[in-house]
């Protein structure tokens, strides 16, 4: 019985972000505008309308694209960093020099992508 108590404060965060969620919903639902017009029920994409057929052939900016994958790139690696700050006293000097040298690709990286206009939007 005492192995299933330690279950309930996972249930509660389980059910505390479910009623959060919904909660959200329903007052959406409740009280937010109810009009709904042409314009809303248009595709939009990327500052383009596409209320016409011929809009459908315009271009995307690859700006956004690179971006975005970018972004994906140094937020997955940033991810690594959590498991190493945890386990920090066990892994000792070593693992720390080889998240210098991890977070020194990293920066190298960065200053590749910045050098090269990566975020230049002329």
């Amino acid at each position: 019985m005492e192995n299933n108590l330690n279950y309930i404060p996972l249930l509660v965060n389980f059910a505390v972000a479910l009623s959060v969620g919904f909660g959200m919903l329903a007052v959406d639902w409740l009280f937010g505008p109810k009009r709904p017009s042409k314009n809303k029920g248009l595709p939009y994409e990327c500052g383009f309308n596409y209320d016409q057929p011929e809009n459908f052939g315009d271009r995307i900016f690859v700006r956004f694209i690179v971006i975005a994958m970018i972004f994906i790139l140094f937020d997955v690696e940033t991810i690594f960093l959590y498991p190493w700050a945890v386990l920090l006293k066990q892994l000792g000097f070593s693992g720390f020099v080889e998240m210098l040298i991890f977070a020194s690709i990293l920066l190298f990286g960065l200053y590749y992508i910045v050098r090269k206009g990566a975020f230049e939007w002329d």
